[in-house]
């Protein structure tokens, strides 16, 4: 009986320990992007032009459709995309709701009776995710999704060129034209020549 308990224990942690990093990549990676700018920037290796989307309202494709077109149109342009991070408590809700998923699975395909632990009776909810253990994990996946997802979905698609901003779909309600962009783009890269022989007198 102990063995069994140290063995749950020992899968327990492990999950933990996977589900912390699995919560935690999307930060470095956001992170590891941000420095890949800096780097960039400091190089002096052309404009940066940095793209905000929200993943989760299936912009990744808008975003690598006008990504190609800018670097196409505008090659000296490094486009940088990222997922936008809502503000206040949403993001940190998502986290902790796919922590949480992540861990009664773990819990549902090991047969951990976390109730036991707690020292309360086993419920009969509980009871019946153990006996069905590939239908409640597949139902507790897409639910645990689809409640993250309402939670991170911003509609944001924020669009800036050297940390100056150029266009936000959350104030203007839309995603720009190409056209319109390219506009917007050529009147920004005039303005900074404009600014580099007063930069340079100074």
């Amino acid at each position: 009986m102990s063995v069994c308990n140290n063995i749950n224990v020992t899968f327990f942690v492990t999950s933990l320990l996977l589900c912390i990093i699995l919560c935690t990549d999307n930060y470095v990676w956001a992170k590891d992007n941000e420095a890949e700018s800096i780097s960039k920037i400091g190089q002096g290796v052309g404009h940066i032009m940095n793209i905000y989307y929200c993943y989760s309202c299936g912009y990744r494709k808008v975003y690598e459709d006008y990504a190609g077109i800018i670097q196409q149109k505008y090659p000296e342009i490094s486009v940088i995309g990222a997922n936008y991070d809502p503000p206040g408590l949403n993001m940190y809700l998502s986290r902790m709701i796919g922590f949480g998923k992540m861990i009664l699975i773990m819990c549902i395909l090991s047969g951990v009776n976390i109730f036991a632990w707690l020292n309360k009776p086993q419920p009969a909810w509980w009871s019946w995710c153990l006996e069905n253990k590939l239908y409640a994990c597949m139902m507790m996946f897409f639910l645990a999704n689809m409640i993250e997802g309402q939670l991170v979905s911003s509609g944001a698609f924020e669009i800036s060129l050297n940390n100056i901003p150029l266009w936000s779909k959350l104030e203007t309600g839309r995603i720009p034209q190409p056209p319109e962009l390219f506009q917007i783009i050529d009147n920004t890269l005039q303005f900074s020549k404009m600014e580099m022989p007063n930069n340079n007198f100074v």
